[in-house]
């Protein structure tokens, strides 16, 4: 590290080479696959935004498909954002509501019935979110755990500590959305020929943010090596709308707004990605306190949150597991 020490700059990023680069990996790809095109789910977020820009940069309009998969949880802009930018590139794109799909799955009765074990007066028409309180956010120090944040309908909120039965219950069945989302990708890929893409940045990538089968299935990742501020950077390069290059990132899960910050990192993206780029970079905790202004103890909970993460979420990146290899069969 130099003299001026930790700072964002170390993430800056020459944007038109990158395009090019991605662009090409993605050609090749295809060539690879034998795929004549790529589909993707669009949720008018910035990662899935800035993917199919670069798709048709490389591929053109024409080999690009989109999906708007809404379901009664999701923000009401979601879907028009995702069209937005849908109609802005020229692609083709269908909108597929999955909310009558994922209820007869059973998603929002196993989820809400996970949810009155902590309030019994839970219903369809109260919402909730999940968040993280502890470790190594604003009360760095302390252990995380879940709680259970709920606004009944006459606005009043409320919250508790989320016993783990419940959360798994709760996180199994919102997996149904993104299993159910990947589902109907794959669908339209089949009948098109063409190539999955998938939209994780780096930090959901490394950190396991994702569920396995769901929004963590691709053929291609094109932004998997991007940090979230070089895929912001890229947004604006790329020249998207406003309201994509300045949206801050959010689960668009559940019914209350719910920033990822919230759920799963211990810090804004902005603080996360300089704190993993030097994780990554053996950079002195000492470097990383100053950089972000906290304090030394509080950097080095960052870096085990960020260890922490890695194991408990191996298994996500794994393959499935062979008694013995195959060796005809080659990935």
């Amino acid at each position: 590290m130099n003299k001026a020490g930790l700072t964002p700059d170390v993430l800056s990023l020459d944007c038109a080479s990158e395009v090019t680069r991605i662009g090409q990996h993605m050609i090749d790809s295809l060539k690879r696959f034998h795929k004549r095109g790529v589909v993707l789910g669009l949720s008018g977020g910035v990662d899935s935004s800035v993917c199919a820009t670069l798709a048709v940069k490389a591929l053109g309009p024409s080999k690009v498909f989109g999906l708007l998969m809404p379901e009664k949880d999701s923000s009401s802009g979601s879907a028009d954002k995702g069209q937005l930018v849908a109609e802005q590139l020229g692609i083709s794109y269908h909108l597929e509501n999955i909310a009558a799909t994922v209820e007869a799955i059973g998603c929002y009765r196993w989820r809400d019935e996970a949810m009155r074990t902590v309030f019994p007066d839970y219903t369809e028409a109260w919402k909730s979110k999940i968040a993280i309180a502890g470790g190594s956010g604003s009360a760095a120090g302390r252990i995380s755990y879940f709680k259970l944040i709920v606004q009944s309908p006459d606005g009043q909120m409320h919250e508790a500590k989320l016993p783990l039965k419940a959360y798994l219950q709760i996180v199994a069945a919102t997996n149904y959305k993104q299993r159910i989302r990947k589902t109907v990708e794959y669908f339209h890929a089949d009948r098109l020929n063409y190539a999955v893409l998938g939209t994780p940045n780096r930090l959901e990538y490394d950190q396991g943010f994702f569920v396995k089968n769901g929004d963590g299935a691709a053929d291609i990742k094109p932004i998997a090596h991007l940090y979230k501020t070089q895929v912001y950077a890229l947004a604006r390069h790329l020249g998207l709308p406003d309201s994509v290059c300045t949206a801050l990132p959010t689960t668009d899960t559940y019914s209350l707004q719910q920033g990822q910050d919230e759920f799963y990192f211990s810090l804004p993206y902005q603080q996360m990605d300089l704190a993993l780029w030097a994780h990554n970079h053996q950079v002195p905790v000492e470097q990383l306190a100053s950089a972000l202004s906290m304090t030394v103890e509080h950097a080095q909970l960052v870096y085990q949150d960020i260890e922490a993460k890695r194991r408990a979420t191996h298994y996500l990146h794994a393959t499935p597991a062979l008694v013995e290899p195959v060796e005809q069969v080659k990935a």
